[in-house]
C-alpha cells in the first residue's frame, strides 16, 4: 500500500506542474474574441464599454481559474456516484435514481446511505486496499483536509458524503423538472453552474459511431479524409453516471473509441491517423501521458467494457448498442481476459475487455486546454484539425462561453472539416460553423427520450 500511494503522490505532484507537451494552446485573443463580444447582448460588465487587449487577459485568466474550480465540485460528483453506485467496498443496496429522490424521505433508503457511508469509510481508510479509484479518491480527500484516524474524523467525512448525496438529489430533481420545458438549447446548457465531472460511459461513443456513419453514407466524409483530430473532455470512467462500476481501474474509453469507429469506417488511416485530447483536468492528462509513456514501452492499454442491461432503453437502442458493443475496438486491438465481476453485479452487467495495441495508444497527445478560452495554435492547413469531437462537455457552460468556444474550435477545423457534439450551441456570434447534419437516436420510447449528436461543418 506504501509504495502505491507513494506512486499516486508523486503522479499528483506531477499533475500540479503540468504535462509535458509538445505543443501548448493559447488564449484566445481579443482580436478573436471581438465577433462574439458584439454579438452577445448580457456581456459581463467587465466586458462593457472600451475594453483594452490588457482588461481581455486579465478577465479571461480570471474566468479560466474559475472553470477549473469547477473541477473540485465534479470530483464531489465522482466520490458521490462512488457512494450511490460502488460495489468493490460494500454489498448494500445500490442507491439508484428513485432510491436518491427518496433519500431523506424513506427510512429505508437513509439506511441505505448510512450503511454505504460507513462502509466506502472503512475502505478507504484501509491499509489493504489495492483499488487504484479508492486510492485516488483518498488523496483528494486528505488534500482537502479530510483525515480518518479518530472517530471524529470518520464522522465528519460520513456528514460531508451524506450533505453531497442530499445536493445530487437536489440537483436531479432540480434538473427533472426544468427538461419538459426546456428548449433544445436550454437542455445544452443545463449545467452551466454545476460541477465539471470527469465521470462518463459507452452511451456517447455509440452515438459518435452512429453519426459518423451516417457522415459517410452522405458522402460529408470522404474515405482516409481524417487525419488529425481533437477530442474535448475525453472523459475518466471510474464510477459514471449511469450505473457505475468502481471494480475496475480508472480508464479512457473515448479516445480509443473514436479511432476504432475511424478504422472501420476507412475514414482514416492508421499509419496517418494523430489525435490530440483537449481537457482542463490534471487527473485525466497525466493519465494519458501515463498510457503514452507504458506504450512506448511496449505495453498494451487494457480497457474494460461494461453497459448494465437494467438501463430502461428501448429493445431497438440495446439491439443497435449490442452490435456496436461486440465488436468495439477489434480495429485498435485483441480481445482480453476482463476483470472479475462481483456477484452482485453478475446478473444485469455485461463486460468484455481489449488490449489497445501500443501503436494505437502513441497515436494520443494529451494538451492541457480550456476549449472555451484557449485553442490549439494552427500555423498552416497541416495543423488543421479535420474532427473535433466534444460530448457531454458543452452542457457545462453559458450561451457566452459555448460561442467562445465556437469560435475555438472553428479556428482549429480545417475547411469541411466536423465538430461532432451531443449539445445544441448557441449561434447568436458568427463562427463558420454551420449546423449541417443531425443524427437522432430514440433511446426510449415510453416516454420518447431522442439522443442526438449535432454535426458541425466548417465553412
Amino acid at each position: 500500500m506504501r509504495s502505491i500511494l507513494s506512486a499516486f503522490l508523486l503522479l499528483l505532484a506531477i499533475c500540479a506542474t503540468g504535462v509535458a507537451q509538445a505543443t501548448r494552446s493559447e488564449f484566445m485573443s481579443l482580436d478573436e474574441a471581438r465577433p462574439v463580444l458584439a454579438k452577445t447582448g448580457d456581456l459581463p460588465s467587465e466586458l462593457k464599454g472600451d475594453v483594452s487587449e490588457n482588461d481581455w487577459d486579465h478577465w479571461v485568466r480570471r474566468q479560466d481559474k474559475a472553470i477549473r474550480e469547477r473541477l473540485e465540485a465534479g470530483d464531489e460528483d465522482t466520490l458521490t456516484n462512488l457512494l450511490r453506485w460502488g460495489v468493490s467496498y460494500t454489498k448494500e443496496y445500490r442507491i439508484d435514481r428513485e432510491y436518491l429522490a427518496q433519500y431523506g424521505k424513506s427510512t429505508l433508503v437513509n439506511s441505505f446511505a448510512e450503511h454505504r457511508a460507513d462502509d466506502l469509510i472503512r475502505a478507504l481508510a484501509s491499509p489493504a486496499t489495492t483499488n487504484e479509484g479508492l486510492i485516488q479518491e483518498r488523496i483528494l480527500l486528505e488534500k482537502n483536509g479530510f483525515a480518518f484516524k479518530t472517530a471524529k474524523d470518520r464522522a465528519k467525512l460520513k456528514e460531508y458524503l451524506l450533505k453531497n448525496l442530499a445536493r445530487m438529489r437536489d440537483e436531479m430533481a432540480s434538473f427533472r423538472e426544468k427538461l419538459p420545458h426546456s428548449a433544445e438549447n436550454d437542455e445544452s446548457q443545463l449545467y452551466a453552474k454545476r460541477g465539471i465531472s470527469l465521470d462518463t460511459n459507452l452511451w456517447p461513443d455509440y452515438a459518435l459511431d452512429r453519426a459518423l456513419r451516417e457522415l459517410v453514407e452522405s458522402g460529408a466524409l470522404k474515405p482516409a479524409s481524417v487525419r488529425r483530430v481533437a477530442i474535448v473532455g475525453p472523459g475518466l470512467d471510474f464510477a459514471n453516471k449511469e450505473n457505475g462500476n468502481d471494480f475496475y481501474p480508472p480508464q479512457t474509453i473515448q479516445p480509443f473509441a473514436v479511432i476504432d469507429s475511424l478504422l472501420r469506417l476507412n475514414l482514416a488511416d492508421a499509419k496517418e491517423l494523430r489525435v490530440v485530447t483537449l481537457d482542463i483536468s490534471p487527473r485525466v492528462n497525466l493519465h494519458l501521458e501515463r498510457a503514452r509513456e507504458q506504450a512506448t514501452a511496449g505495453k498494451t492499454y487494457k480497457v474494460q467494457l461494461p453497459w448494465n442491461s437494467d438501463v430502461p432503453f428501448s429493445e431497438a437502442y440495446l439491439a443497435g448498442f449490442t452490435r456496436y458493443w461486440e465488436r468495439l475496438g477489434d480495429q485498435i486491438g485483441s480481445a482480453a481476459e476482463p476483470v472479475a465481476v462481483p456477484q452482485t453485479l453478475a446478473k444485469d452487467l455485461h463486460l468484455r475487455a481489449v488490449a489497445i495495441r501500443p501503436e494505437i495508444t502513441k497515436m494520443i497527445t494529451s494538451m492541457d486546454a480550456n476549449i472555451v478560452f484557449e485553442r490549439v495554435p494552427v500555423k498552416d492547413a497541416s495543423e488543421q484539425f479535420d474532427l473535433i469531437i466534444g460530448t457531454n462537455i458543452f452542457i457545462y457552460y453559458g450561451r457566452f462561453e459555448q460561442m467562445l468556444a465556437r469560435a475555438n474550435v472553428s479556428a482549429m477545423l480545417r475547411p469541411g472539416g466536423y465538430l461532432l457534439t451531443n449539445n445544441l450551441l448557441a449561434d447568436e456570434a458568427p463562427s463558420h460553423l454551420t449546423l449541417a447534419q443531425t443524427t437522432k437516436i430514440v433511446t426510449r420510447e415510453q416516454p420518447s427520450i431522442i439522443e442526438r449528436v449535432y454535426g458541425y461543418r466548417r465553412d
